[in-house]
C-alpha cells in the first residue's frame, strides 16, 4: 500500500508552492507585504525539502527513488507518477533554488502584487511538475501548464513590446508541442503494451525500426528544441527575455530553457537508435547554436537581448554535449544545464536591477560603475566571467567536459567548439570593460543602491556559481549512475 501524500517528499515539492498560490489568492489586496512574506517563506520552504531529497539521495543508484504512484486512468494505463533520478534532480534543486531568488528579488512589485506572486509559485509548481514527472502525459500537462503563468507574468508585467513578446512566446512553444505531442502518441501506439510511463515505453519503443524511431524522435526534437532554443526555433527568445521582468527572465532563462534539454534527454534515452542516426545533424544545429549565438550577442548594443542571443550560445554546448553520445558529454551537458542556469540567472537580474534603476538597457549609456555602484560592478563582473567559464567558476567544468567528449567523437573538426567560447569570450570582457569602467554617463551617474533582498538574491547565485567551479565533486556524485546508464545506452550503437 502506498504511503500517504505526507510521507512522499516529492509530492510535497509539487504541491507546496500551488498551495501557497492558493493562500495568496485568498489574501486582501491591499496586504501586498504580506503576499510577499508568504511567497518568499513557501518558497523556501520548498527550497529546504529539495535540499532534504538531495541529501538522502543515493547516487551511486540509477533507478528512480522516492517514487510516488497513482493510477490515474486505467484505459490510457497512465499514471499520476513521480520520481528522481541523477538526470532530474540537479534541475529540481536549480528549479526550486532559482524560484526563490525570483521571489526573493521581486521587492519592487507594488502594483498587483497577489497576480505576481501567484503566478511565480504557480510557475514553480509546473516547472517541478515537468522534471519529477515518470509518466509521459503528466509530463506533458505541466509542460503545457508553464505557458499559462508565464503569458500572464510577461503580458501583465513586461515592458512596452510585452503583448507581443507574450503572444510569441505562447505560439512558438505551442507550435511545438503540437509535434511532440504527435511523437508521444506515435510512441504511445508503438509500445507494448500500451503506456505512457517513461521506463516501460522507453522498453516498448527498443523494437521499433531506426526509421520509426528517427520519425518519432523528431517530433520530440521540435517540441524541445523550441524550449531550449535550437535554431532556427529561437525566434522567441530575445524580445521574451527583454520584456520580461528582471526575476520572470531569471526563471525563464535559468530554468525554463532547461526544459528543453532536459526532455531531450529523456527522449533520447527513450529512442536510441533514432539519436544515433541523427548524430551529425544534432552536432551541426549545436554548432550552429554555438556561434551563431555568440556572434549575434556580440553585435548587441542592447543588455538583456545580448543575454538573450548568449543563451542560445550556451544551449548549444548543452545540445553539443548530448549529440556526442558518451559520458564526458553528457556530463559536461547536465553541468552545462546547472552552470547556465545559475550564471544567466545572475546576468538577467543584476542587468534587470540595473535597467529598473536607469530605464535604459543600452550598452553605451553606462560606464564607471565601479565609482557609481561598485556592487553592481562586482556582480556584473562576475556572473560575465561565470558565462565565459573562467576556471573557479562551474561553467570551466561543463565546457571542459563537453570539449573532451567532443573530441573523443569526432576528433578535431570539435575544435569549433572553441570558436564560440572565444567570441563569448570576447564580448564578456568587452561588456564588462564598457559598464564597469570609463567616463560617467548623464542618467546613471547615480543608482540606488542594491536592496538587501535583492543584494542576497544576487550573492547566492554567485555563491552557487563559484562553490560549483571548485567543488563540483557532490554534483557530479549525486549523477554518476544515471549518466553512466546514459553512456551505456550508446556503447554498442557507435
Amino acid at each position: 500500500m502506498d504511503a500517504p501524500i505526507a510521507m512522499k517528499p516529492l509530492l510535497v515539492l509539487l504541491f507546496l508552492p500551488a498551495f501557497g498560490a492558493g493562500v495568496i489568492a485568498l489574501l486582501p489586496a491591499r496586504m501586498a507585504g504580506l503576499m510577499r512574506g508568504m511567497a518568499v517563506l513557501v518558497s523556501l520552504i520548498t527550497l529546504i525539502v529539495a535540499i532534504w531529497v538531495v541529501i538522502h539521495f543515493i547516487g551511486t543508484n540509477s533507478d528512480l527513488q522516492f517514487l510516488a504512484n497513482y493510477p490515474w486512468r486505467s484505459q490510457l494505463d497512465n499514471s499520476f507518477a513521480f520520481g528522481v533520478d541523477g538526470l532530474s534532480l540537479p534541475m529540481v534543486l536549480l528549479a526550486t533554488l532559482l524560484a526563490f531568488v525570483a521571489i526573493l528579488a521581486s521587492g519592487g512589485v507594488k502594483e498587483m502584487a497577489k497576480g505576481y506572486y501567484a503566478l511565480l509559485l504557480l510557475l514553480e509548481t509546473s516547472m517541478l511538475g515537468v522534471f519529477m514527472a515518470q509518466d509521459w502525459s503528466i509530463f506533458y500537462i505541466f509542460w503545457e501548464l508553464t505557458l499559462l503563468p508565464l503569458f500572464f507574468l510577461i503580458n501583465t508585467f513586461g515592458g512596452k513590446q510585452r503583448n507581443q513578446a507574450a503572444l510569441n512566446f505562447v505560439l512558438y512553444t505551442m507550435g511545438g508541442s503540437v509535434f511532440m505531442l504527435i511523437g508521444l502518441l506515435l510512441a504511445y501506439d508503438a509500445s507494448t503494451p500500451h503506456t505512457f510511463l517513461m521506463n516501460e515505453m522507453a522498453i516498448g519503443t527498443a523494437s521499433l525500426s531506426g526509421e520509426r524511431q528517427v520519425l518519432i524522435f523528431l517530433g520530440f526534437l521540435i517540441g524541445f528544441g523550441v524550449k531550449m532554443p535550437i535554431f532556427p526555433l529561437h525566434g522567441w527568445l530575445p524580445l521574451a527575455h527583454v520584456e520580461a521582468p528582471a526575476p520572470v527572465s531569471l526563471l525563464l532563462s535559468g530554468a525554463l530553457l532547461k526544459m528543453g534539454s532536459y526532455g531531450l534527454i529523456r527522449a533520447a534515452m527513450m529512442l536510441p537508435e533514432a539519436v544515433v542516426t541523427l548524430q551529425v545533424f544534432l552536432a551541426t544545429l549545436a554548432m550552429i547554436n554555438v556561434i551563431y549565438g555568440g556572434v549575434l550577442a556580440w553585435r548587441q548594443i542592447d543588455l538583456k537581448r545580448m543575454i538573450a542571443y548568449s543563451s542560445v550560445s550556451h544551449m548549444g554546448v548543452v545540445l553539443l554535449g548530448i549529440a556526442a553520445l558518451n559520458l564526458n558529454g553528457i556530463t559536461g551537458a547536465m553541468l552545462q544545464m546547472v552552470s547556465h542556469g545559475l550564471t544567466a540567472g545572475a546576468l538577467f537580474l543584476v542587468i534587470g536591477l540595473l535597467y529598473e534603476r536607469t530605464h535604459t538597457r543600452d550598452i553605451r549609456h553606462y560606464g564607471s560603475l565601479t565609482q557609481v555602484a561598485p556592487r553592481f560592478a562586482f556582480f556584473v563582473a562576475a556572473a560575465f566571467m561565470a558565462s565565459v567559464g573562467v576556471p573557479g567558476t562551474a561553467g570551466f567544468m561543463a565546457e571542459l567536459h563537453v570539449m573532451i567528449g567532443s573530441l573523443q567523437r569526432w576528433g578535431w573538426s570539435a575544435a569549433l567548439l572553441s570558436v564560440g567560447m572565444l567570441v563569448g569570450a570576447a564580448y564578456a570582457v568587452r561588456t564588462i570593460g564598457c559598464l564597469c569602467t570609463g567616463p560617467k554617463h548623464q542618467g546613471t551617474e547615480i543608482l540606488i543602491p542594491m536592496r538587501r533582498t535583492e543584494l542576497a538574491a544576487a550573492t547566492i547565485l554567485v555563491m552557487a556559481i563559484v562553490v560549483l567551479g571548485f567543488l563540483p565533486a557532490p554534483l557530479l556524485g549525486m549523477m554518476t549512475a544515471s549518466l553512466d546508464r546514459f553512456g551505456d545506452l550508446f556503447v554498442n550503437g557507435l
